[in-house]
């Protein structure tokens, strides 16, 4: 009886180290407003408040990562980290790396901005952030793509004008048009079914933990508020 007592001490003593493990949320940091490094070198943003929340109410222990864009995937799915949140668009040719939560944004969109409104779309140079749903959009129009390691690379190079324009998320050039930087060019253009956490296909019960949080989030309203907050009042909602 003292040996059954023991064992079922000690297995729970192991189920409560099991459950106290740290999951690690992997982003960039470096694509405002969705996550950066605030002036603390703390990763902040729209996607460090969303991920906090959704670690709170999956009962989950979390730590931040950041890991470069183009890295970002291999680097799960070696260990590096337990998930991505980092403003990855839900695309076919990433779900056959990865698997994906459901979408905590809707479809939304990309656009150009420039520093003049006779900026080339069509024949032009346009600056865009490398291995993103973006960069494959300029290749696919026949323009000229100069591909960049980050967003704010890609921003910097219109800005000097070596870029005629800069195509990415709508939402992260919405603050460069609004301080005058530069101007909307050409039309928006809707490239996603929205923005997802990316897993491990091995890992299916951490995304269901996930996937159930953000399910919550929408049916009591708090992501829309938390996209209104972050994104902008324009940013689609969910309905």
């Amino acid at each position: 009886m003292k040996k059954l007592i023991l064992s079922a001490a000690a297995l729970a003593l192991v189920a409560g180290a099991a459950s106290a493990e740290t999951v690690r949320l992997g982003t960039e940091g470096a694509y405002p407003p969705y996550n950066y490094i605030d002036d603390n070198g703390e990763v902040a943003g729209f996607e460090r408040v969303l991920g906090d929340e959704l670690c709170a109410r999956a009962e989950l222990e979390c730590e931040w990562v950041t890991n470069d864009w183009d890295s970002i995937i291999p680097n799960l799915l070696s260990g590096n980290y337990d998930a991505i949140i980092a403003g990855m668009s839900i695309t076919e040719e990433r779900k056959e790396k990865i698997d994906f939560s459901q979408n905590y944004t809707p479809p939304s969109y990309s656009a150009y901005a420039a520093l003049s409104e006779d900026a080339d779309l069509e024949g032009g140079v346009i600056a865009a952030q490398a291995s993103t749903i973006q960069s494959q959009h300029i290749v696919d129009s026949g323009a000229t793509l100069l591909e960049y390691p980050s967003f704010e690379d890609s921003l910097a190079a219109m800005v000097s004008g070596e870029a005629d324009a800069v195509f990415a998320d709508k939402d992260t050039l919405v603050p460069v048009v609004d301080e005058g930087s530069a101007m909307w060019v050409g039309e928006d253009i809707a490239l996603s079914v929205g923005i997802g956490m990316g897993f491990r296909k091995s890992d299916p019960e951490l995304r269901a933990k996930f996937d159930a949080a953000i399910a919550s989030m929408k049916e009591d309203g708090t992501l829309n508020e938390m996209i209104l907050e972050y994104l902008g009042e324009d940013s689609p909602v969910f309905e």
